[in-house]
């Protein structure tokens, strides 16, 4: 070949690849190299997968063969890992994570213990150092979404933010006197005006948190139901948890907690209900036929003995149904990777049958399970164009991880928090190669450890 024609071919070459490169679209993130779980209808997946992100939005999902159309200064290599949807956590009490570790194995330790420890700890400073303590340890654990339940939750709204993580925020309504209030009435003037406050943020998704049916008066739980539809707010509430609970609604109003929540007009697609282990099959068809959100919460269940939710069984007849961890004190920890595992090894065994709970209905409800529990399956829960860029990176390269013939059966029965790598929010990375971007972990760990030196002075007088 002459010179001339060699020299011809290298500028045809050059100018075809920019052709190329000026016909890509400029995007704001490229996420690449990695196994991506889609958790779409069809349960896709691609082994050299890309996720292309502009703005907070999903623009493309898709195998290798994409990444010609797009182009951004700003890539993310998933170096063979497991790309997935954002989990949702779909139940805590964040800012307990002061209290974590205290009084675990002890009787009655909501009434004995945790009650009176809140009436003579809780503060606006507490709610927001122990909600940043547990946003951190959510973020680094995959958790891009939560939904919380406290006093003064609005200092645990402004923690949560900026961690940079999605909350679903609703203030404790309850009809005790509490730290933040004399009465249901208190806490729900409270609640709304969190809900004012934060009804058009982009993270913060503000509600109603009446604590339980047995706690909050007939009165207040109807006005809460005029007011979720008013703003069409967020309900959430503990349901069903007990066997004393199901048996007082029997005795006092011959119905169940859930059908007495229904006849005060609680019972709807605004609602996120947790727990519902005593449950009857007429409530499930109840839950189904209203949309009700449902929290399941394995591990915080067996820690305190109170039973196994019908959890399967509300998966497999369609419920809205994800994974919620409770607070750091019934569950201590707040990563769902931890939950799985033993979401598919107890429903196990309560069944009786090792082919019940496969991993991949364990890490749908993980994720688009809990998009659909908190009402948002339209925005979050799957990798999908048009979603919400909200984005986790498994790693594999970890002993624990290999060899991985199923990603499916290694998130759920080999991983752990530690493994998580990176974290997207709205668009915007929260932690990369395991560090967090948004917050200094170290001064969160030094605030936490001086604040527990209060909690055990006082924990000592009860």
């Amino acid at each position: 070949m002459n010179k001339t024609l060699l020299t011809g071919l290298v500028a045809l070459v050059l100018a075809l690849t920019n052709v190329q490169a000026s016909q890509a679209e400029d995007v704001d993130l490229i996420v690449k190299n990695g196994t991506v779980l889609t958790m779409n209808a069809g349960k896709e997946i691609f082994s050299d997968g890309v996720v292309i992100v502009s703005g907070n939005k999903i623009v493309e999902v898709g195998g290798v063969e994409i990444l010609g159309r797009y182009s951004s200064d700003n890539a993310i290599d998933a170096k063979g890992g497991i790309i997935m949807p954002g989990m949702i956590n779909t139940h805590t009490h964040a800012s307990m994570s002061v209290f974590r570790s205290l009084a675990d194995d002890v009787p009655d330790r909501l009434n004995r213990y945790i009650f009176p420890l809140e009436n003579k700890m809780v503060s606006k400073e507490m709610v927001y150092i122990g909600a940043v303590h547990a946003a951190i340890e959510m973020a680094k654990g995959g958790v891009t979404t939560m939904v919380d339940m406290y006093l003064f939750e609005e200092s645990a709204a402004r923690a949560v933010k900026e961690i940079g993580l999605r909350g679903v925020m609703t203030q404790n309504i309850i009809k005790y006197p509490t730290a933040d209030g004399k009465d249901g009435n208190a806490k729900l003037k409270l609640a709304t005006a969190l809900v004012e406050k934060y009804k058009n943020d982009e993270l913060i998704t503000p509600g109603y948190g009446p604590h339980a049916p047995h706690t909050v008066t007939k009165e207040n739980l109807e006005k809460i139901a005029a007011l979720s539809e008013k703003y069409d707010a967020p309900v959430f509430m503990h349901v069903a948890e007990t066997q004393e609970e199901f048996d007082r609604f029997q005795s006092e109003f011959s119905m169940t907690p859930v059908e007495y929540l229904d006849s005060v007009g609680i019972l709807n697609d605004r609602l996120i209900a947790a727990h519902c282990i005593f449950v009857t099959d007429s409530d499930i068809e109840l839950m189904k036929r209203r949309g009700v959100g449902i929290a399941h919460n394995m591990v915080a269940n067996i820690k305190s003995a109170k039973g196994v939710s019908p959890a399967l069984k509300m998966f497999d007849d369609g419920l809205n149904i994800g994974l919620g961890t409770d607070g750091p004190m019934s569950g201590n920890t707040l990563d769902i990777i931890g939950q799985m595992g033993y979401v598919a090894k107890l429903h196990k065994l309560v069944n009786k049958d090792r082919s019940a709970m496969p991993p991949y209905k364990v890490v749908e409800m993980a994720t688009m399970g809990g998009a659909r529990a908190i009402h948002r399956d339209d925005e979050l829960g799957s990798l999908e164009r048009g979603k919400l860029a909200d984005i986790v990176i498994v790693e594999t390269n970890s002993t624990n991880m290999q060899p991985m013939f199923d990603p499916y059966s290694v998130l759920v029965y080999s991983a752990n928090a530690s493994n998580v790598d990176t974290v997207i929010v709205n668009g915007k990375v929260v932690v990369s190669e395991k560090t967090l971007l948004t917050y200094d972990e170290e001064k969160s760990r030094a605030v936490i450890q001086e604040f527990s030196k209060e909690v055990e002075a006082i924990a000592e007088t009860l």
